[in-house]
């Protein structure tokens, strides 16, 4: 999966990766996800896809690069800072919509069954609201959790 046919990042990447590391963000995604995130998402043709925490929009460059032309990327974080990088260098495909808003308010409003993948890379999601969170599938849908590793407990704190 690995190999370089397989793993050749989006174009987009670059520019984000070193507006990422400029702002001393140390979240965004591991390349083995990343690559995942295209497969995963090119299973979903004409899917509608979330992403609960876009970062710099890591992830989200390589969900998109592996949707189809029909396929939608609903992607939510409530750090301008951070969402404006990914607008900067993402925000030009038609394929994707950025909201800024409390990712935790947006899961417990939804209705339950609406999308076909989820990217979880936040607190809610990941760490809390997880019934919530899963309850927006789609039957036959795909829910990937990035990150797994405890984080500081000030950081979790704040994040609720």
């Amino acid at each position: 999966m690995l190999d370089a046919a397989h793993s050749r990042p989006p174009v987009a990447t670059e520019g984000i990766a070193a507006e990422t590391q400029r702002l001393g963000f140390k979240r965004a995604s591991h390349p083995q996800t990343e690559a995942l995130l295209r497969t995963l998402a090119a299973s979903k043709p004409g899917g509608t896809l979330l992403e609960l925490g876009t970062g710099t929009g890591m992830g989200t460059a390589w969900l998109l690069d592996g949707m189809d032309a029909s396929a939608r990327l609903l992607t939510l974080d409530q750090n301008e800072e951070t969402v404006a990088i990914a607008r900067k260098y993402l925000g030009a495909d038609t394929r994707v919509k950025f909201l800024l808003v409390d990712v935790a308010e947006f899961v417990q409003a939804q209705p339950a069954s609406s999308f076909d993948l989820i990217f979880a890379d936040c607190y809610p999601g990941k760490f809390y609201l997880l019934d919530e969170a899963l309850a927006l599938l789609k039957k036959g849908g795909i829910y990937v959790v990035d990150d797994m590793r405890p984080a500081p407990e000030g950081e979790m704190k704040s994040a609720r």
